[in-house]
């Protein structure tokens, strides 16, 4: 019979039947049992938190029995975290190291010990927190960052109201920052309170623990609960939340509207040193504490949890722009935030300047990560859509701690020479140093119109694998729909975002833009490769057939460019356009006479463009391909029959036909151009400008010189 267990703040996830099925293996049940922790984030936030369990294991050596604890390994994340996410180590192994331990000034010299009491070679690196774990005597055990918790533990009073909470069974460390120092003052608090529950990390987090991992999980989810009923049964006690509201927030569509209009700005002044992607989001929890009237009192302080502040960085940097700002001015408000920005960076070489140590890394890029603007939401921008999306993630547990914190005392944030500590940590700065060298697209965004199939698909596909955000885009939903979920298994959820665009409709290219901007900061790589083919004698050529080719074709890559060009300058870091053409721009063939003038227009409109925009390091360049036949939406409506007419051959015929005109003899593919675009934008040609890569297989009459 299944068990319930009723929480109003947490969520009870655990199924009877599942762990029946992995009875006997504590492993496995260490997996499940984190897993479930990972998915409430009310409990932990992403990669936030780890866990552990103790059992007995054969040693492969000697083929005793020994005891082996397995511990969630260096940059996992227990939601989505497998068994082979998970360090292994000798327990007593791991416990010696207490006998070598040279003390607080020399705890960095311990973790590279760790490596000589690992149990599985093949396991995960074991974490800064694994000590932590180690020294506790429980065979399971949780260490989490839940905001109701952390609430407690930065609060002014946090370890008097901790021990009145639970009535001395929860234990309290101070702060410290996590390692092997740490390990050891959870082990005394327990010594000195024999019996506890758990133990409280001021400004941290929680320890709790069971005997299996089933009371672990439930021990977990009662601490928990009861903060987080503590902290609502004080809310309003001592007066409004943040002291009341300052300011209302503008109404929803109007405050997108803003948001997506200085996106592209924030996101230029925050790529003053690398190029940055944004995210943003107005949530309710955001908007209470940017309109209150304790924002400016709050904000500065900065975060508590270490998890929170290495996301987050030292304080978010707070707009001095009022709901009615006219934001689409773009210079006066360009002239009016300069100093805000410039300020921060001050602050920041400041602080840096100030708690640096002798050994420290050279100063990171001093730009805000978070940017509130009050009465309209929160911007967060780091190196990629996943990273800038998780710090509003973690600064919105700030909010949460900020608040509770206040409510039952006062918050109190890390000391900045504590903060630096952590943020400058060598241990960190070799964790960094060995994460992989950042793609070639990374920190950039593609528009790429027409990219819900054929060419636009793959060129969006090869973007995207190189490390860029990209923009999809198409007038059919369903197919859009398809696409997306292709890039979703192909690259996660934070790769691509989706939006209708019809290239003839400035309206929807405007909100296209918009849904660029709000998604991922910006655009600075536009692709015009929408399009259309008709092919029919002058005589059998409409007036409607002329309009929908010069349409879309040429109005469409005019109106999207201007659009591109507009954002671009906002950003004011450069940017790539490119027109994806056709060889009949230069070749003058039967029964092309709309479609060919056409592409002409669009080849001689790359160059005017280019002639224009280039003070602005905005790249224009011209792909020209030709029978692209696989997976190409060009050959519907008619075309593929048009040109077969006009060769004198079959439909079925065509693909070869076009492979054996070429002086390769090769058949052109979507990818074909795919590389022809990423050639432009890659980085080996940003000294190049108004040009034209012909991607035909080699057809003589295309030559352009």
């Amino acid at each position: 019979m299944s068990i319930t267990k009723q929480f109003k703040h947490v969520s009870y996830l655990w199924d009877e039947t599942k762990a029946a099925e992995l009875a006997g293996d504590e492993v496995a049940l260490l997996v499940y049992r984190s897993n479930l922790l990972g998915a409430d984030l009310k409990l932990t936030n992403y990669g936030g938190g780890n866990t552990s369990c103790k059992a007995v294991a054969k040693d492969p050596v000697t083929g005793k029995e020994v005891e082996v604890m397995w511990v969630k390994g260096s940059g996992g994340d227990l939601g989505t975290m497998k068994r082979n996410g998970l360090a292994a180590l000798y327990v007593e192994r791991l416990r010696s190291l207490k006998n070598i331990y040279r003390g607080i000034e020399h705890e960095d010299e311990m973790v590279e010990l760790f490596n000589h009491c690992i149990y599985d070679l093949a396991s995960k690196a074991p974490s800064i927190d694994t000590p932590l774990h180690g020294f506790l005597p429980f065979k399971h055990i949780d260490h989490l960052h839940p905001d109701a918790a952390i609430a407690i533990a930065a609060a002014k009073d946090g370890e008097k109201i901790t021990k009145e909470l639970f009535g001395g069974t929860i234990g309290w460390v101070k702060w410290q920052k996590p390692g092997f120092e740490l390990g050891l003052m959870l082990k005394q608090c327990l010594d000195e309170n024999p019996g506890i529950r758990g133990i409280m990390l001021g400004s941290h987090g929680l320890f709790t623990w069971g005997d299996t991992a089933y009371e672990s999980y439930i021990n977990t989810l009662e601490v928990i609960e009861r903060c987080a009923q503590y902290l609502e049964d004080n809310y309003g006690k001592k007066g409004e939340i943040f002291a009341g509201q300052k300011i209302t927030s503008l109404p929803k569509q109007e405050r997108l509207k803003k948001a997506a209009t200085l996106a592209p700005i924030l996101r230029g002044f925050c790529s003053s040193q690398t190029k940055m992607i944004g995210h943003f989001t107005d949530d309710d929890r955001v908007l209470q504490f940017i309109n209150s009237k304790d924002l400016d009192r709050l904000a500065p302080l900065g975060t508590s949890c270490p998890d929170h502040f290495l996301r987050t960085k030292i304080s978010p940097l707070v707009l001095n722009l009022s709901t009615d700002e006219d934001v689409t001015n773009t210079e006066a408000i360009k002239e009016k935030i300069a100093p805000l920005f410039e300020a921060y960076r001050k602050m920041y070489a400041n602080y840096y300047n100030t708690c640096k140590h002798p050994n420290s890394p050279a100063i990171r890029d001093a730009n805000p990560v978070v940017i509130l603007y009050p009465g309209i939401g929160m911007f967060t921008f780091a190196k990629d859509k996943q990273t800038a999306r998780v710090a509003a993630e973690f600064y919105i547990n700030a909010i949460n701690v900020m608040k509770g914190a206040e409510a039952v005392s006062e918050y109190t944030s890390l000391p900045r020479q504590e903060a630096f500590n952590i943020e400058y940590w060598l241990l960190e700065e070799a964790k960094l140093q060995r994460m992989p060298k950042p793609k070639s697209l990374s920190g950039r965004v593609a528009l790429v119109t027409g990219s819900a199939g054929g060419i636009g698909k793959a060129i969006a596909k090869k973007f995207a694998a190189e490390g860029a955000c990209v923009v999809l885009n198409d007038i059919n939903q369903e197919r859009l729909d398809g696409a997306m979920e292709e890039f979703k298994k192909a690259f996660g959820k934070d790769t691509a975002s989706s939006t209708l665009l019809n290239v003839t409709d400035e309206t929807t290219i405007q909100n296209a833009m918009a849904d660029a901007a709000l998604a991922f900061g910006g655009v600075d790589i536009v692709i015009n490769n929408a399009g259309i083919s008709i092919s029919k004698t002058i005589a059998d050529h409409t007036i409607a057939d002329w309009d929908k080719l010069y349409d879309i074709l040429v109005k469409g890559q005019f109106l999207v460019s201007k659009a591109g060009i507009e954002i671009m300058r906002k950003q004011n870091f450069g940017g790539d356009i490119i027109n994806i053409v056709s060889k009949n721009s230069v070749v003058a063939g039967p029964n092309n006479a709309g479609y060919g003038s056409a592409k002409a227009a669009q080849a001689h409109l790359t160059r005017l463009m280019a002639a224009e925009v280039g003070a602005d390091h905005i790249r224009v360049n011209t792909v020209n391909p030709d029978a692209v036949i696989s997976d190409s939406n060009i050959w519907a409506g008619g075309w593929a029959e048009g040109r077969a007419k006009a060769y004198g051959i079959t439909v079925e015929e065509l693909p070869a036909y076009y492979a054996k005109r070429t002086l390769l003899n090769e058949t052109i593919l979507p990818d074909d151009i795919a590389n022809a675009c990423y050639a432009f934008v890659g980085g080996l040609l940003n000294k190049s400008t108004g040009n034209v890569l012909n991607v035909d297989g080699g057809v003589a009459a295309a030559f352009l010189r």
